[in-house]
């Protein structure tokens, strides 16, 4: 289960780092009109977002399990606040029978940061980032977007076990989707992933993640083309 004093503590220190107000409560080199509310307040109602029970596999697991991949490969980032906010926020809005989830958790990143004292620009890349994880495809110079989709697909290269308890979690979220209609939508996400030139676009991932990631895509892949792996 996850620590959720230890994720608001994390989100505590990433959101006072990243605040463009120095001592004097300035922001976007103008005064601020006050100083900004206490970080405790985003971190609560971020964490009520990623707890809400229509997920099953998009949780505050899920949520520590990105962090702590762009822990691992921050040393890429252009902008490692950048990338950690965008981890908070690229999945608080969740409905798995919507198509619309990352534009209105990048929204919400829109509306919520500026209130909470980070700047314009770091605001628009936080949101950037929330929308590329629709795809999952960033730019060859993209480094924030690639750290940041390495660490949320990263669990496309655990090991066996871990894999077959994300995809059961994956297929209860979809619990409301008949069973061939599910085979045929997760077998496309697959292929489109498959068909990626690189999943992993940090250096650590392609070297560490990319085969095992190609192996349990295809893994799964073959197991729904035979009817197997979409019970509810």
């Amino acid at each position: 289960m996850a620590d959720l004093d230890a994720l608001r503590s994390r989100w505590q220190h990433t959101l006072l780092a990243a605040r463009d107000d120095g001592p004097h409560g300035t922001r976007d080199g103008g005064p601020a009109a006050g100083p900004p509310p206490e970080p405790s307040r985003y971190a609560d109602e971020l964490l009520r977002r990623w707890s809400e029970p229509q997920r099953r596999y998009h949780t505050v697991a899920h949520l520590t399990a990105v962090l702590d991949h762009v822990d691992l490969l921050a040393e890429y980032a252009a902008d490692p606040l950048a990338v950690r906010l965008a981890a908070w926020f690229h999945d608080a809005v969740y409905l798995p029978e919507r198509s619309t989830n990352e534009e209105r958790s990048a929204r919400l990143a829109e509306r919520a940061l500026p209130e909470a004292g980070v700047g314009a620009a770091r605001t628009a890349e936080v949101a950037r980032l929330v929308r590329l994880t629709l795809t999952h495809d960033p730019a060859d110079d993209d480094r924030d977007g690639q750290v940041l989709c390495d660490a949320d697909l990263a669990i496309l290269a655990a090991p066996p076990s871990a894999y077959a308890a994300y995809t059961a979690a994956v297929r209860q979220e979809y619990h409301f989707v008949p069973d061939d209609d599910f085979r045929t939508g997760r077998s496309a996400i697959l292929r489109a992933l498959l068909d990626l030139p690189r999943l992993f676009r940090t250096p650590h991932g392609a070297r560490e993640w990319e085969a095992t990631a190609r192996y349990n895509l295809t893994a799964e892949l073959e197991m729904l083309s035979t009817g197997g792996g979409a019970e509810a």
